[in-house]
């Protein structure tokens, strides 16, 4: 199944997923969900494939537990990864843990013909050989393959238990060393404090922990090496300038609680056209009239407002979007292009690189198209979330060579990285 012959180098894919609303309603959901993302597998034909989830298990883990299992021996089973015959999956079942707890995924896929894979051990400090299929779950701070953390409750004191964080794990294929960062940042809590500021309160606390997170993946404990980050961001468009775009001829109506005085509702009408409702915006409802606008061209005309990772531009890198926002879509399983009006649609999930990653992926040893970076399920229902990929190939002898016979930097004696399971 992996790559033609005549194409040089090694296929890569990678895919971020926010996949909670298949466990909400998987009977529904899991099935489409799953053929659409083999058809990607079929379609690029990768050696390595890696798949970074959200929200895995829904919203209640413990709910979902007997789906969560399906799920996963299906992925591992089924005859579209029959050629796959060595993978590593991370799971995060530690729900009873609000100190730990991520509800992260990750999983590892590696073709039969793809030779020595090495993943690195950050407690031992050194590559091992990749063999067999394995499974990691429940407490992952005890796995020494894998660096896990949660964010601090006080990154986002307004929600009570928060289950956003990362999981970062190391490969060198082709003997081309990279990082793997499985990553879910935090959510705008409220639609009508997004649109006060801009940028908002919640670009902020995004800002902060991916701002973490990079630093460190680069600081001084390991080797640095190319790295990708993928997963929900949940970056969104600069509500205040998107409203005033959308409303430029409306005039605002100002609804407030009875007892409170607090806003609770604004309502966008046009000054003429008998006053014709243009949008209405609470807490958890942007209901703006004409869908089309975020769907047209897909959505191009909107990414002037998707801002957020601009503050990173001398860090993180990423190739040119040309799919719609990616939430939020309809959890109707028989609505594929719908989006649900709780909130503004926007390009949540992504795959960001680094400097040398992005070199990584754009050197090329021929005059194809390199690189494809899109959505999956275009008019499918998968859920809130449309999953992302990136495909790509590691031209022969790109990248930075895996030291696997050297000792890498001391862990400093003050580390920070979480371990209390082991």
């Amino acid at each position: 199944m992996a790559g033609k012959a005549a194409a040089p180098g090694t296929a890569v894919l990678l895919v971020t997923a926010n996949v909670g609303s298949l466990f909400d309603d998987p009977e529904n959901l899991q099935k489409n969900w799953l053929r659409e993302f083999y058809q990607v597998m079929h379609t690029h034909k990768p050696h390595f494939m890696a798949l970074h989830c959200q929200e895995f298990g829904g919203k209640n883990y413990e709910a979902s537990m007997s789906h969560v299992d399906k799920f996963v021996k299906e992925l591992l089973s089924s005859d579209a990864m029959k050629e796959y015959n060595r993978a590593r999956v991370y799971l995060d079942e530690n729900y009873k843990s609000q100190e730990h707890f991520t509800a992260l995924g990750s999983f590892y896929f590696l073709h039969e013909s793809l030779k020595n894979i090495y993943q690195f051990d950050f407690k031992a400090k050194k590559y091992k050989k990749v063999t067999g299929k394995e499974i990691y779950s429940d407490t992952l701070e005890s796995t020494p393959m894998l660096e896990k953390e949660k964010f601090p409750q006080d990154y986002f004191p307004e929600c009570k238990w928060s289950r956003k964080g990362f999981i970062r794990t190391r490969w060198c294929i082709a003997d081309c060393a990279f990082d793997l960062v499985n990553i879910h940042l935090f959510h705008d809590a409220s639609n009508l404090v997004a649109w006060e500021t801009s940028p908002s309160v919640y670009s902020g606390v995004r800002h902060k922990a991916l701002g973490y997170v990079l630093d460190r993946i680069i600081d001084q404990r390991f080797e640095k090496v190319s790295y990708f980050v993928f997963g929900d961001f949940n970056f969104r468009l600069d509500s205040k300038s998107v409203v005033e775009t959308l409303c430029t001829k409306a005039t605002m109506q100002t609804v407030r609680a009875a007892d409170t005085n607090e806003v609770v509702k604004l309502i966008f009408r046009e000054s003429d056209n008998d006053r014709k409702v243009v949008l209405q915006l609470e807490k958890k409802l942007f209901d703006y009239f004409n869908q089309d606008v975020f769907r047209d061209n897909n959505g191009t005309a909107l990414l002037e407002f998707d801002k957020e990772l601009s503050v990173f531009k001398d860090r993180l890198y990423e190739l040119d979007i040309s799919f719609p926002p990616s939430y939020p879509y309809s959890e109707d399983s028989s609505q594929g292009e719908q989006y649900m009006n709780t909130r503004c649609p926007a390009w949540c999930d992504r795959i960001l690189m680094s400097l040398s990653a992005k070199e990584l992926v754009l050197k090329s040893e021929s005059e194809e198209k390199v690189a494809t970076y899109d959505h999956i399920g275009p008019n499918v229902c998968m859920g809130d979330h449309k999953p992302v990929f990136l495909a790509f190939r590691i031209a022969p002898g790109a990248g930075k060579r895996c030291q696997r016979h050297e000792r890498i930097l001391e862990r400093p004696p003050c580390s920070s990285v979480s371990n209390s399971s082991s």
